[in-house]
């Protein structure tokens, strides 16, 4: 047994001493600065998810560190916000002594579910360690030395791409009035406006409609009017004579945009109007003094125009072995391994994708 000692708190019973300490941690551990892991989402996700805890963890007198999550009945556990946090983890003192199994008994936990586990949280998953069921890449837009220097890597991976988007940009302009950017949209009206075209597009493609989830939609709103310099919500906006056209939510710190939520109106589909989003949101990201755009987890084509490379995420559960873990277990494997059978293979994955969206249109039609 180490000297780490485990308290337990709601998120909102953190102090202002605590909430620094938990900054002060994040940028020692030298991970990008990805705002999902700042104690202000925590706080934002405590205020709509009332099973929403943090371990604080204690040595030696100090604060070593920070585990947030949400208990589930018979001690399962899981990432804070999952199913919508895109980066999940301890947030530790490095060295600190304290193993897997002892914090999930100090929470009072059987298993620990993640789907966006951090690169580098070996507490949970060390490379090669089967505990994480899966590795995938979070693809990223790195415009560390200014979006000049982006756009110059994309006319050289991808000049179809770039030409074309910039065309269609112009062809918008031309047809459907002047196109403006706004990259730190304040107006409440136009994230109602984004949040209705993604329930739309979730209910067109046959998936699930996060937004129909009314914890998620008070979290986006909360999140919109959230500012600290290591987690603040930003909705960008592309208008064409006044009307939006493309938007997306996500979260920015000071170098890194967390890439959330985007859509746009399918009556402009012609023009591209997600990937000039994407474009003018680099731009503007690099004028601000943003290194680098997290695109999330997830294959899709244009993530692969965009993006110049890629960082690494895990799905999986932290597991303290007993009948309680056994039982989760049960319930959970099966369907995670038919999941994994089907992204494994490429044709069948394709497949499973279309009879989805075929599926999603039929009920949007009713």
């Amino acid at each position: 047994m180490s000297a780490v000692r485990t308290h337990v708190v709601k998120p909102g019973e953190l102090d202002r001493e605590q909430a620094d300490v938990w900054r002060e941690l994040r940028v020692k551990s030298g991970a990008p600065a990805n705002p999902f892991m700042e104690p202000e989402f925590t706080l934002a996700v405590g205020r709509v998810r009332p099973r929403a805890r943090v371990a604080v963890l204690q040595a030696g007198g100090e604060t070593v560190g920070f585990f947030p999550y949400e208990e589930g009945p018979l001690g399962h556990g899981r990432a804070i916000g999952l199913g919508v946090s895109d980066c999940q983890g301890a947030v530790l003192r490095p060295g600190t002594g304290i193993g897997e199994r002892e914090l999930l008994r100090g929470c009072g936990l059987a298993t620990w579910d993640f789907d966006n586990l951090e690169a580098g949280q070996a507490l949970f998953a060390a490379p090669g360690d089967a505990r994480a069921a899966e590795e995938f890449a979070s693809p990223v837009i790195d415009v560390g030395e200014g979006y000049a220097a982006y756009e110059t890597l994309l006319r050289a991976q991808s000049p179809k791409f770039l030409k074309t988007t910039l065309a269609k940009e112009r062809r918008l302009g031309r047809r459907a009035g002047d196109v403006r950017f706004v990259f730190d949209e304040r107006d409440p009206a136009a994230l109602r406006t984004l949040m209705a075209w993604k329930s739309d597009q979730y209910r067109r493609t046959g998936r699930r409609d996060r937004f129909a989830q009314e914890w998620i939609s008070a979290l986006v709103r909360g999140l919109h009017t959230t500012r600290a310099p290591g987690c603040s919500g930003v909705l960008s906006v592309l208008y064409a004579a006044g009307r939006p056209v493309a938007a997306h939510f996500g979260l920015r710190s000071r170098t890194v945009l967390s890439c959330w939520f985007p859509a746009y109106d399918p009556a402009y589909a012609t023009y591209s109007p997600g990937l000039i989003l994407h474009l003018r949101m680099a731009e503007a990201a690099a004028a601000a003094g943003i290194g680098m755009l997290d695109l999330g987890r997830g294959a899709a084509e244009y993530k692969d125009a965009l993006k110049t490379g890629e960082l690494r995420v895990y799905e999986g559960s932290s597991v303290r072995p007993g009948v309680r873990a056994g039982l989760h277990w049960l319930r959970r494997e099966p369907a995670r391994r038919a999941h994994r059978y089907v992204r494994d293979r490429p044709r069948l994955a394709r497949y499973a994708q279309r009879t989805l969206a075929q599926a999603g249109r039929l009920r949007h039609r009713r």
